[in-house]
């Protein structure tokens, strides 16, 4: 077998040493032998992105015989050498427009030493335009790669001179137009995708590949490509955990597919989740643990927004391109970061519409016990724990120790978080039950109402209805008057009925009453 490598993002250290690569130089091969072109693509953080950046300059550096063997190699392409300027912003941090140019004059710099050249200009873009100029008359038509392009942005959401930045960046993008005729291919990685209104709004010949159909699977592994390349790995990881090649694939789809990235139903897995489950034989939140939303969850904290609402709204295909920094939208920031996805599309006449959820498993469950952990100002040590009892005590059909691991979470939560609602409390039970793994539904619509809950677990189905400052008894009532169970009597489950009273004045649950069917 083949060693796997999560943590080298270079292509000719992952040829030359021999480590598992999933081959995608197919789709390389349909963007390199066009004549010429400016792509911009962007993706979530750990999926290939400066790998993709890597095997570009390989292939326009001529290196044919470093692609041996793979699907690139036999297709027609003359493999021209060309002049590669590579920059990567992901390492060059600035908190001011000032220390931004230093750090981009700094790349120039470097470029043009590999060249034996000196640049000219009064800042960074007029220099990055002396270096182009230059190259492409001693050497011909160059190549431009640019990885990370908005980490000067993102690093920089809250901060007040994100403006004077974000003017820095847009005249230094501006003169890959500018230059257009001295280059051969230039190809911009990034996470988010800032419109091309702001950062790239001069660059009219850049053509963005994030949500085109055709490249869905350049970054991360589809399942035939997970299945084939690591096949071996899929066999030691089904003696340990002692169930079928079948029953395993479908935990790991479970666990760690489901990216999508166009209108296509094409779904990914997270290249660094797929080979740290291979290399350890042990699932866990690989992708997630590297980096915690926090921007995000402070955005949905403060905005109050529900992702369970979210997740049923659809969404403009304008909304994925037309966010700015000074008005930031969360859900197409969910998007573009990976922790949601598109579970669903629809046309309506020339438009395209979205619907979002989590990608998988690891996603949901992570993201879920931070967001619950702001929503009640607790460390994340208390919610592992208290999630551990309610772990503990759901699937031992215990609804008392359920509640009562519930009271310890909601116990103390600071005053000012509290929403004097039905909702807030709503949401937090559902964040809950979601990292219980159980299957929840939320304001369920019946003949005669709205059912608050619906709980589905191995045996049985939960009806829950709750009420703040009401009685867990007049949930009960509720739940029996408007027979909110007949759906569900003929499922072969035991039906349960839940009634929670949350009191405004304690902040907490003080009484819940069940009712079996």
């Amino acid at each position: 077998m083949k060693p796997i490598t999560t943590s080298t993002f270079t292509f000719r250290d992952i040829r030359e040493g021999g480590y598992l690569y999933v081959d995608k130089t197919a789709i390389f091969h349909s963007l390199v032998q066009q004549f010429k072109g400016v792509f911009f693509l962007s993706r979530p953080r750990r999926f290939g992105k400066s790998l993709t950046i890597s095997t570009l300059e390989e292939i326009f550096n001529g290196n044919k015989d470093l692609f041996e063997g793979l699907a690139i190699y036999n297709l027609p392409y003359n493999w021209k050498k060309y002049p590669v300027i590579r920059i990567d912003l992901g390492s060059r941090q600035a908190d001011t427009s000032e220390k931004l140019e230093a750090k981009l004059l700094e790349a120039i710099s470097e470029n043009a030493h590999r060249f034996n050249l000196k640049t000219s200009g009064v800042d960074s873009s007029s220099h990055f335009l002396s270096l182009i100029s230059q190259i492409s008359e001693s050497q011909g038509k160059v190549v431009i790669l640019i990885d990370e392009y908005d980490k000067p942005i993102l690093g920089n959401i809250d901060n007040p001179q994100v403006g004077e930045i974000l003017k820095v960046l847009k005249a230094f993008y501006s003169v890959v137009k500018t230059a257009d005729a001295s280059i051969r291919f230039a190809f911009l990685t990034g996470v988010s995708k800032f419109s091309k209104v702001s950062v790239f709004s001069d660059l009219n010949n850049l053509t963005d590949l994030t949500m085109d159909s055709r490249y869905a699977a350049f970054l991360g592994f589809t399942q035939e490509e997970l299945e084939m390349s690591f096949s071996e790995y899929i066999e030691l990881l089904t003696k340990k955990e002692g169930i079928s090649r079948q029953e395993l694939i479908a935990k790991i789809r479970n666990y760690y597919n489901g990216y999508r990235f166009s209108e296509e139903n094409v779904t990914v897995y997270n290249p660094v989740s797929c080979g740290k489950l291979f290399e350890t034989q042990k699932f866990a939140n690989y992708w997630f643990e590297t980096g915690t939303p926090t921007m995000l969850i402070n955005l949905m904290k403060n905005r109050r927004m529900d992702i369970d609402e979210e997740k049923k709204r659809w969404v403009d295909s304008e909304a994925f391109s037309a966010y700015e920094v000074e008005r930031l939208e969360i859900l197409p920031l969910l998007f573009q970061t990976g922790y949601m996805t598109i579970a669903d599309t629809r046309q309506i006449g020339s438009l395209t519409q979205y619907r979002l959820d989590f990608p998988n498993l690891e996603v949901a469950t992570s993201f879920t016990k931070v967001l619950l952990s702001r929503q009640t100002d607790k460390p994340m040590n208390e919610v592992t724990s208290a999630f551990g009892n309610l772990l503990a005590g759901f699937f031992q059909n215990d609804l008392g120790a359920v509640f009562l691991a519930l009271q310890s979470l909601f116990a103390g939560i600071n005053q000012e978080l509290h929403i004097p609602l039905e909702k807030y409390y709503q949401s937090l039970f559902v964040m809950v039950f979601r990292l219980l793994g159980a299957e929840i539904q939320t304001e369920v619509k019946t003949a005669d109402g709205r059912i608050d809950a619906i709980v589905q677990g191995a045996d049985t189905t939960y009806i829950i209805e709750f009420k703040l400052n009401g009685t867990a008894k007049e949930a009960i009532d509720q739940i029996r008057d408007k027979n909110y169970c007949l759906p569900y009597k003929n499922t072969g489950k035991k039906i349960i009925a839940v009634g929670v009273e949350f009191s405004r004045e304690k902040r907490n649950i003080t009484e819940w009453l069940t009712e079996q069917y």
